[in-house]
């Protein structure tokens, strides 16, 4: 269920019997010819899927994450890692002191993983507490289905082009984009990145039928609802 659904009477009912939580983390940046907001779109809407038959609630999505090295593309705000960090940790502390004990952080971006070093470090101080950190895109079963489909699954590629993440008449390029030289990214400037890129997009085909990328889907949804009803080490 989705917090904003919710009123705090509600959420105080609820963790009189439960006290997981879902925290969706994404990133508002460059994705090529979808939306800025897929990784943000994409990892709250699959926690919302996956939660909702367990009646677990589900927060908004923190939109903004550490995205640097597209700082050329227009509406493509960064933190820091160590801001990430601090923010991240200061969510789950002003959750845990509201009764919560069991988090399960959902991340759409993968350069928001030094936050889940923040979730580690927090919860280890804490010893009732637990979170845990699921890249859901590149669970291992997810990726099972991604890899089974087609290999080249990447940045604003077809992995990310789902029906809710296009933009009404913006066309997709029908060709297979090489692939971008991933190494030789991380160590230029944004200008160098966006002179390799051109339109952001890291390679491969933009989009799959549907039939495809709803397998995905599927299997992500699949997952993620299986760490929230298993994925503890505690009741």
């Amino acid at each position: 269920m989705r917090v904003q659904d919710c009123n705090w009477m509600q959420l105080e009912e609820y963790l009189r019997n439960d006290d997981r939580l879902v925290l969706p983390l994404g990133s508002v940046e460059q994705h090529a010819y979808l939306s800025v907001a897929v990784d943000m779109i994409l990892s709250e809407r699959v926690s919302v899927e996956a939660a909702e038959p367990l009646g677990v609630p589900v927060l908004p999505a923190l939109p903004y994450g550490i995205t640097p090295y597209f700082a050329a593309y227009p509406g493509s705000p960064t933190l820091s890692a160590g801001t990430y960090r601090t923010v991240v940790a200061e969510l789950l502390e002003s959750l845990y002191e509201q009764g919560f004990r069991r988090f399960l952080l959902v991340n759409g971006h993968g350069g928001n993983d030094p936050g889940g070093e923040a979730a580690d470090e927090w919860s280890a101080g804490r010893p009732d507490a637990q979170t845990l950190w699921h890249n859901w895109w590149k669970g291992p079963r997810t990726w099972e289905v991604v890899q089974s489909i087609d290999s080249e699954a990447s940045h604003a590629s077809w992995l990310e082009n789902f029906p809710w993440t296009r933009l009404a008449g913006v066309a997709q390029p029908q060709e297979r984009k090489p692939m971008a030289d991933i190494r030789r990214m991380r160590d230029s400037d944004p200008a160098e990145v966006r002179a390799q890129l051109g339109d952001g997009s890291l390679g491969g085909l933009y989009e799959r039928p549907d039939e495809d990328v709803l397998r995905v889907w599927q299997a992500g949804v699949e997952e993620v609802r299986d760490l929230i009803e298993h994925g503890w080490t505690r009741a």
